[in-house]
């Protein structure tokens, strides 16, 4: 085994694991522009029925969460 071979598989490892974040802060980052942008569009009302819409998925997550 040559020492290339040995830094390449962390280096892969890492390059997936960065990708897999990039992609979740990139979702969370367009779910809050999209409730800012709902409150901006429709005031109050904008901000609480998404909330009140997540809540059977915060509750479903919760369970799952809780049985592992």
């Amino acid at each position: 085994m040559t020492a290339t071979e040995t830094h390449a598989t962390p280096q892969a490892e890492t390059d997936a694991e960065t990708a897999t974040v990039l992609r979740i802060l990139l979702s969370v980052a367009v779910f809050v522009a999209g409730w800012a942008t709902s409150v901006a569009l429709w005031g109050i009302p904008g901000l609480y029925i998404p909330a009140l819409a997540l809540v059977p998925v915060v509750w479903g997550l919760l369970i799952t969460v809780s049985r592992v």
